[in-house]
């Protein structure tokens, strides 16, 4: 939760503690693969806000 906290927030926040942190649990691809979806989803939200997209039922 933290990733996807600080790359929504503020990409430069994710510093060497968290990737050691992360690093702990996961291994390189599952770290790239967690960042690659919470950046998708961060890009799919901001893309949608900017349209005025209403969310389907």
């Amino acid at each position: 939760m933290r990733l996807a906290e600080r790359m929504t927030r503020d990409a430069h926040s994710v510093d060497d503690e968290l990737w050691t942190e992360l690093r702990k649990y996961y291994d390189e691809g599952e770290i790239i693969e967690l960042a690659a979806a919470i950046g998708l989803f961060n890009y799919f939200n901001r893309f949608n806000d900017a349209l005025r997209m209403e969310p389907t039922k």
